[in-house]
């Protein structure tokens, strides 16, 4: 094998590589061996067809996988040559097909990390609120953990439901005095005042009396999460069953031994260390943003063009995803995806440039993510979302987004290696301090 290497940007090289005819056969015979013990042919037991036999027969086959596997040998070869690393892929171009006897050339192009000078790193001095729990907090918690189990039982009376309560509904929309399919619903329980409902609906439940009859024009907003409907005006007719409120639970040992806790005392004291957990987790996090601000402003380099697509896409996904827990879709902001992209841009720079700073500390600190890592948190990342976990992780691997995962994970540690180093004081939440201003 043959190569020559150039530089097609700071963070991006080219790599013309050619196979020699030898190399070329040897591959194919390679291949052609492989194949003739794994298949049947007509007329031979499993591994005594003739070499010749099999290359007729599977030649496209044959070939192809003489080609991937010649590729892939080249590229680990040049890499180790070069000791480059790349981002996120490697982009194979101009490659034909092979034939015996016959040199093989073809080209890749890659993306690296850029070279600079890493700002000091070590013994950031930085500041960090101290974890602090109000008991107020606690008790919220615990409000909503009654609310959670509470019981409903009917309210007296024939008066409209009110916020706090729950109503138990029939409803059904019809357009032009024809039913609309999919809108309806029997014996449907609507807590009032807690926004699972469009406003215009809930203020029509709140003036129907238990145990009687209404309609109303609805309007379903430009926006909504059912394409069908949005911008639609319907007729919603609803027939109010019952009117319910709910019974909270006591506040006794009962309660904390339903939850699986001996007490409320250690009821309190569970849910006051998970808030601690989580406050100490994002006074973490904050500081761990100021010592990347400070040391991003310490560095100046170019940014890989596949590393800013990455933060771009993964910004247009979260984004998605929030709006539809909000019932929405990207429609709603009313911009096209242009305009997203152009306001996305400096937060997908500022990832980028994060990225590329741990990655560089990584590298530097001989920080390393195994595949059992890699495999774990994937794994964990199916329990959370109830999927399969071989399905998600040849999601990853068929995407090439197991490169960025495992990039991302490296960033962590090495988070992780430049927080341990600084020097963190510990300040009242609040406190003003050079980081606040």
């Amino acid at each position: 094998m043959e190569y020559s290497a150039e530089d097609l940007s700071p963070v991006k090289k080219r790599i013309v590589i050619t196979a020699e005819p030898r190399e070329v056969d040897a591959a194919v015979t390679g291949a052609v061996a492989l194949y003739k013990t794994s298949v049947r042919v007509d007329g031979f037991r499993r591994g005594k067809a003739p070499a010749p036999v099999i290359e007729r027969r599977f030649r496209d086959k044959i070939y192809e996988e003489a080609r991937q596997d010649l590729i892939n040998a080249h590229i680990n070869e040049v890499m180790q040559n070069l000791g480059a690393r790349p981002l996120y892929g490697v982009n194979v171009d101009g490659a034909g097909a092979l034939e015996r006897g016959r040199a093989y050339t073809y080209s890749i192009e890659f993306e690296v990390l850029p070279v600079f000078d890493l700002p000091p790193y070590e013994g950031v001095e930085v500041e960090q609120e101290k974890v602090v729990v109000d008991e107020k907090e606690v008790a919220e918690v615990i409000e909503r953990i009654r609310r959670e189990r509470a019981r409903l039982v009917p309210v007296d009376g024939a008066a409209p439901a009110v916020d706090g309560q729950v109503a138990c509904i029939d409803f059904a929309a019809h357009e032009n005095g024809e039913p609309v399919e999919g809108v309806r619903a029997e014996n449907f329980d609507l807590p009032l005042g807690e926004r699972q409902a469009l406003e215009d609906f809930e203020a029509l439940v709140k003036t129907i009396p238990h145990g009687q009859e209404g309609e109303g024009e609805i309007r379903f907003p430009d926006d909504f999460i059912a394409r069908d409907l949005a911008g639609r005006t319907v007729t919603m007719k609803i027939r109010v069953h019952a009117v319910k409120e709910r019974k909270l639970p006591e506040l006794n040992d009962d309660l904390a031994r339903s939850l699986g806790l001996e007490s409320v005392d250690r009821l309190r004291e569970t849910i006051a260390r998970s808030y601690a957990r989580s406050r100490e987790n994002l006074n973490k996090s904050a500081a761990q943003k100021t010592i990347l601000d400070r040391l991003l402003k310490m560095a100046d380099f170019p940014l890989p063009e596949s590393l800013l697509d990455i933060q771009m896409r993964a910004l247009l996904t979260d984004l998605r995803a929030r709006l539809e827990r909000q019932g929405k879709g990207l429609e709603a902001l009313g911009k096209s995806p242009e305009e997203l992209r152009r306001e996305m841009l400096p937060r997908a720079e500022e990832l980028a440039r994060i990225q590329v700073l741990l990655l560089s500390i990584a590298r530097k600190e001989g920080l390393e993510v195994s595949d059992q890592e890699v495999a774990t948190h994937i794994y964990q990342e199916s329990l959370r979302g109830g999927e399969d976990f071989r399905t998600l992780r040849e999601s990853y691997e068929r995407s090439g987004l197991i490169f960025a995962l495992r990039d991302r994970l490296l960033a962590d540690k090495a988070m992780d290696r430049v927080y341990a180093k600084a020097r963190v004081t510990e300040v009242e939440p609040g406190a003003p301090g050079e980081e606040s201003g």
